[in-house]
């Protein structure tokens, strides 16, 4: 089992495919296997690096610090691992937001940013709301089909859901992020907490040299499609796309055609 020994934890990872260097960063209470529709379906052109964030999977126990700028560092860590002096970087929600703070830490390490329903401002992700508060509580309270059916709630569409059979897909998508979507991982709190006090829009300027594209879901109730569009506006130059019938699980609900979308940018850019 491929570990990094760091500072009050180790880092679980793998390294798959060969090709360009892509390294891939998860969001809050998910690990490492959540790109598994993306590893499977570019591992044949590119390497790709994925690891479990301190303190979930296989990344724990951890008694090091929560931060985004650790988890940065963290990734850094793992690039100079994998051997790599630069890679293509992929964030997806709190995985976003620590892909730009290691791109405005080591900008000559990153090739390019794919970030997928993110935010600049990690406050928008943690911000109280009336819905945010009724959505923690129904993940908690409840049955486990309950509790399995408000994550699938906080991931796809409601056309989605109306044409899915929820028993299977709370299935695979439990296989995909590492947990039965019933149990919340101890780390999740600490993983928002960290997100609501890391605010970096106003150094985003400094990234117009990084190729970036930026992408939104329409229908995502967690990075909010006016979150992307403030993140695509902070960064110069930066792309930004709106998938229509999609939302914060787009990786998940549409991974041939998320795959399509970053081969293409990566391809261009190599």
């Amino acid at each position: 089992m491929p570990l990094l020994k760091r500072e009050g934890l180790e880092l679980y990872y793998e390294l798959t495919g060969t090709g360009a260097p892509i390294l891939l960063i998860q969001g809050v209470g998910v690990t490492g296997e959540g790109w598994r529709p993306q590893v499977k379906g570019l591992a044949g052109e590119f390497q790709m690096l994925t690891f479990d964030n301190r303190g979930i999977g296989r990344s724990q126990p951890c008694t090091g610090k929560i931060t985004i700028e650790v988890m940065a560092d963290d990734a850094r860590a793992l690039m100079d691992e994998a051997g790599w002096q630069s890679a293509h970087v992929i964030g997806h929600s709190m995985g976003g937001v620590i892909a730009q703070q290691l791109a405005l830490d080591c900008p000559q390490r990153v090739r390019s940013l794919s970030l997928w329903c993110t935010f600049g401002r990690g406050k928008d992700a943690a911000r109280p709301t009336p819905w945010v508060i009724w959505m923690s509580l129904r993940t908690r309270v409840g049955s486990r089909p309950m509790r399995r059916r408000a994550f699938l709630e906080m991931l796809f569409s409601e056309n989605y859901l109306r044409s899915s059979n929820l028993g299977q897909l709370a299935e695979q998508v439990g296989r995909i992020v590492g947990r039965d979507l019933a149990d919340s991982p101890p780390i999740l709190m600490k993983q928002v907490q960290a997100l609501g006090r890391h605010n970096i829009l106003s150094e985003l300027g400094r990234l117009g040299d990084i190729p970036t594209l930026v992408v939104s879901a329409r229908h995502d109730p967690i990075a909010k499609p006016e979150y992307g569009r403030a993140l695509a506006a902070a960064i110069p130059g930066a792309r930004y796309e709106e998938w229509p019938d999609a939302a914060h699980g787009v990786t998940i609900q549409e991974p041939d055609a998320v795959n399509r979308r970053l081969k293409e940018f990566w391809s261009g850019l190599e």
